[in-house]
């Protein structure tokens, strides 16, 4: 077993990487002081993930929201709900699926290595009946239906419908109502037993706790298994956009919109990319930030106004949106600021703000156990580490700012999407 001490001497904090013999990568982030512990353990397998082969062996398709599906199907087993369990720990537990990862976290102030028990228990112990199976897809349904409902949702991935052509990023983390129709329990094995291998998944524990103690429940409870090759496959993607306007009608008080720049994602980024570009981001639209007392001094905007970078396997995006009483001028006026900074470059005292606002912003998430844990997750699982990205904000130049400028955002090729009444023009 191979035990690494990663430190940082700007942050002044320190965890270990453990290569378990199960194949499993564990991390410890020990916060002295601290009664609480959370602890999240996940696997690199998302919604996208519906096109794959295992050991160079023939190509499998499933179908969409099976990742989703599992995550809810997982929870069960013959024993019982693992709520149930950790109710009796008085741990709180959760789950979710995104594009890329699937993840089961909780978090507690007592009985740690009880609650940690169960979460290496059940997640390795799946459990699928064709009655469980079925029961679940009105469940989901109702889910999926209720995502339909909902404006904020609906406005982004009309964006990601308009954006992209080909890749599954576009469509919903829980499918649709026909595609989860399709899934068996033993397409739900099938998935299981290729992605929830150990060594395709990564548990992260921050707070109350210790390495030894971790490992000597990591021991206890982990199975080994043979590592496996998985390839996934995605179609060609082109860097150009499909559409560059969408709209949908809704019952909203106030229009919603979302505004998405197709980046390329030839390969993921790298730390002092990412800290490049969310330096660059929050010099261009933070709530200190030019353009957005412009926004506000036009009434285009209000404090929803909200900015990102979405990037995972095979697609990247900078996203501005939020409420708006005229999307298209606020869109406009975002993509002609950021025609007219490309010219000059950034300013040296805007980049300086920014740079401190991020770095802060970075160094005081070292204080939350969950964002520790989700965060180290999030990295490891992108082939970067936290400690790095943090040093790179710290050390960055505004030079490097302006390089990152001038390769993005390119206003000839995003998408603007909008939620409103249907009375509105």
């Amino acid at each position: 077993m191979n035990i690494t001490e990663i430190k940082s001497e700007i942050a002044g904090d320190s965890y270990y990487k453990v290569e378990h013999p199960s194949g499993l990568t564990i991390f410890v982030y020990p916060k002295e002081g601290y009664t609480s512990s959370y602890a999240i353990f996940g696997t690199r397998y998302g919604s996208i993930n519906t096109k794959f082969s295992v050991n160079g062996g023939d190509i499998i398709t499933v179908p969409d929201g099976i990742a989703h599906y599992l995550e809810h199907k997982l929870f069960e087993s013959e024993e019982g709900d693992a709520f149930v369990r950790y109710a009796k720990t008085g741990a709180n537990a959760n789950a979710y699926t995104s594009f890329e990862k699937t993840c089961y976290l909780f978090s507690c102030t007592d009985k740690f290595d009880e609650s940690l028990e169960i979460l290496l228990d059940f997640v390795q112990d799946p459990y699928f009946t064709a009655q469980t199976v079925a029961k679940e897809q009105g469940i989901i349904g109702q889910e999926i239906k209720m995502y339909d409902d909902s404006p904020d949702w609906r406005v982004m991935f009309n964006m990601l419908e308009g954006m992209y052509h080909n890749h599954p990023v576009k469509i919903d983390i829980a499918g649709t109502v026909e595609t989860i129709a399709e899934i068996t329990a033993e397409k739900l094995y099938e998935v299981y037993n290729v992605f929830y291998n150990l060594n395709n998944m990564v548990l992260c524990v921050a707070g109350n706790v210790t390495v030894d103690g971790v490992l000597k429940v990591a021991d206890k409870m982990l199975k080994p298994c043979e590592k496996k090759e998985i390839k996934n496959y995605f179609e060609t993607e082109p860097y150009e956009i499909k559409e560059p306007y969408i709209e949908q009608t809704f019952p909203v008080s106030m229009p919603l919109f979302n505004l998405g720049f197709k980046e390329k994602a030839d390969k993921p980024l790298n730390e002092n990319q990412l800290a490049c570009t969310d330096i660059l981001l929050s010099a261009l639209a933070s709530n200190t930030s030019t353009l957005y007392r412009k926004l506000m001094d036009s009434n285009l905007i209000n404090s929803s106004f909200s900015y990102e970078l979405f990037e995972g396997p095979g697609y990247c995006s900078v996203i501005f949106g939020g409420e708006s009483r005229a999307p298209k001028q606020a869109a406009e006026m975002i993509k002609q600021y950021i025609s007219d900074i490309k010219k000059t470059g950034i300013d040296k005292e805007d980049f300086e703000i920014a740079r401190k606002s991020v770095y802060g912003d970075s160094v005081s998430s070292l204080n939350s156990v969950s964002a520790i844990s989700n965060s180290i997750i999030d990295y490891e699982m992108q082939g970067n580490e936290i400690f790095t990205y943090i040093d790179a904000v710290a050390n960055a130049r505004l030079e490097d700012i302006n390089a990152r400028l001038a390769e993005m955002l390119n206003v000839n090729n995003c998408t603007l999407s909008v939620v409103k009444q249907p009375e509105e023009v």
